[in-house]
């Protein structure tokens, strides 16, 4: 499945069926004002007010009460089972920036298979977040990442393949690391002094952040 289903030139904010609060929707609407539920994710915008404007999934896990009060013209049915509902959205939504709840925290495969497609999907500019965190996949092309943080701010890597990069303004630097998962890893490092700066050799890592840090995260990544 590769057609587009749902484009737009402004960030979108995408939610899924996990764990997410009617002010946290408000929250990345203000950034990112339109919105797509992935599948069960429907029922959590509409119970906060919002109608999505697309519903992408293959429909398993939405409740019959959500697809009734939701436009027909708004619903996409992707019958794919060898991939996720998020998945399937990061394929099918073409915009310049996803902000995701409801991918983070509730069952951990759901969880697991989320990054597992930040990593695979890297011409996607999605930043997902949690109660606590925010997580995004920054790709080698994406270059250097400048992040303005104040000094102990806690700044974790994890490398979904093999990783190798370089950093500066981190407590526990990363050069001359070979970093994969069942190896060496980055979690729980912290900022010794800002800014932060990290690049990588090839594609893979996860950068991990508290949530608080979504503002610098948007604007040094230029969106």
């Amino acid at each position: 499945m590769s057609e587009i289903l749902f484009s737009s030139r402004t960030p979108i904010t995408i939610v899924g069926g996990g764990p997410v609060e009617r002010t946290e929707i408000a929250e990345l609407q203000a950034i990112a004002p339109r919105l797509v539920a992935a599948d069960g994710g429907a029922g959590a915008a509409l119970a906060a007010g919002v109608m999505p404007e697309a519903v992408i999934g293959d429909y398993d896990s939405i409740d019959a009460a959500s697809r009734a009060a939701i436009p027909a013209a708004r619903q996409h049915v992707v019958n794919a089972q060898d991939s996720t509902d998020f998945d399937k959205v990061l394929v099918a939504v073409e915009a310049p920036l996803l902000l995701g709840l409801g991918f983070l925290g509730g069952r951990l495969d759901h969880e697991l298979a989320v990054l597992s497609s930040l990593v695979q999907r890297t011409g996607k500019n999605v930043v997902l977040l949690g109660s606590e965190d925010l997580v995004f996949h920054h790709s080698a092309s994406a270059g250097v990442l400048k992040l303005e943080l104040e000094e102990g701010t806690r700044f974790s890597l994890f490398p979904l393949q093999p990783v190798t990069g370089t950093s500066r303004g981190l407590h526990w630097p990363i050069d001359g690391l070979r970093m994969a998962p069942g190896a060496a890893i980055g979690t729980s490092n912290r900022v010794a002094e800002g800014p932060v700066e990290v690049a990588f050799h090839n594609d893979g890592m996860l950068v991990i952040l508290p949530r608080h840090c979504l503002a610098e995260v948007l604007t040094a990544r230029g969106w």
